[in-house]
């Protein structure tokens, strides 16, 4: 695929965030299923990874 277009880019940064948030987002929930970690620690991880990627991704996009 030939990316030529600045929308083109931002799109599919978003899309492989969106699909980046979801598998850390199940991999987390798996873990409290099978190991019964306690909610605070998913959300604090979750805040953190959705923190990073604001951080990485936001110069990108604009």
């Amino acid at each position: 695929m030939i990316i030529h277009d600045g929308y083109e880019i931002s799109t599919m940064t978003i899309a492989f965030v969106c699909l980046g948030i979801v598998l850390v987002v199940g991999a987390l929930a798996m873990m409290r299923l099978r190991h019964r970690y306690p909610p605070s620690l998913i959300g604090a991880l979750i805040g953190g990874l959705l923190c990073f990627v604001l951080l990485e991704a936001l110069p990108a996009i604009t």
